[in-house]
């Protein structure tokens, strides 16, 4: 891979700007001062990230004007059976207030059990894996695994419940994007987009790229992968070619790349964007790819 596309990229991860920032879900935790704010508000901004920019901002708007100006807080004292109805409007797509109470629920009772979602988290993470794999498996499922009878009664948690879609594993194969997005804002430094705020087991060299529709699409224009499906596969696909271009921190190219695409209107077809495009120097349909 050539050292053109370092630089071509590294100036592109130069030019992020609070415009991007604020077009992308990851501006609601910027909110909050406090790291463990940061954090709850991370994991629940990362986990409802999917569908239209526009329905993810003001699911997320509905979400935090009721969690008020410290959300951890909330979540410490979060009763499913007495505060559930400030929520019952609430619906994102195919998700509804049940999985909602659901995950501040399932935070409360990570934050009780480990003190934080961190602890939690690195209670299944492998320091010497290639990367998050094996954290990622282990903690969606122990997430999953948790006691929900409080929200969902005597049953718990069925195994068709939608709330099961916001904590996918790879070993199913999903491509795992909100989680990886949700590891890559709180384990890489602090850079005025991501928050820095995991410092204790998780290397930035161990991330995977969270693959949503721009970075397969963009991915592919790249040459970064040769794959068709946007799974797991794909993902340390992309992940271990931006490896190669820096070893130690191999996502950080994500949210630039990712917001051409959101930000910046690349489509995957030669159009009016394509002109001031930085990365036309490198993409596949220079070659009519």
């Amino acid at each position: 891979m050539s050292s053109c596309l370092t630089e071509t990229l590294d100036a592109l991860y130069a030019a992020r700007s609070q415009q991007h920032l604020a077009n992308d879900p990851l501006s609601f935790c910027h909110r909050y001062r406090t790291p463990a704010d940061r954090e709850v508000a991370a994991l629940i901004a990362a986990v409802f990230a999917y569908g239209s920019v526009k329905v993810i901002k003001g699911s997320l708007a509905r979400i935090f004007e009721q969690l008020g100006p410290s959300p951890s807080a909330f979540v410490d004292r979060f009763d499913p059976a007495r505060q559930r109805i400030a929520f019952a409007a609430f619906k994102h797509r195919f998700n509804n207030a049940d999985d909602l109470c659901a995950l501040l629920w399932s935070i409360r009772l990570m934050r009780e059990q480990a003190g934080s979602i961190e602890r939690f988290f690195l209670s299944f993470h492998d320091p010497s894996a290639v990367t998050i794999e094996p954290g990622l498996i282990g903690f969606n499922t122990a997430v999953l695994g948790l006691d929900y009878r409080p929200v969902f009664g005597p049953g718990g948690l069925a195994s068709d419940s939608s709330f099961r879609f916001l904590f996918p594993s790879p070993l199913g194969g999903s491509a795992c994007k909100r989680s990886c997005m949700f590891l890559r804002w709180v384990v890489r430094p602090a850079d005025g987009i991501d928050l820095g705020l995991w410092q204790h087991g998780v290397s930035p060299c161990q991330l995977v790229i969270p693959v949503d529709r721009h970075i397969e699409r963009i991915g592919r224009l790249l040459g970064l992968t040769a794959r068709r499906t946007p799974d797991w596969r794909m993902a340390l696909e992309i992940t271990a070619a931006l490896r190669r271009l820096d070893p130690d921190d191999p996502v950080k190219y994500d949210f630039s790349i990712c917001h051409l695409g959101i930000s910046e209107g690349c489509s995957g077809k030669q159009g009016a964007a394509c002109l001031s495009c930085p990365i036309m120097a490198h993409c596949c349909q220079q070659a009519g790819g």
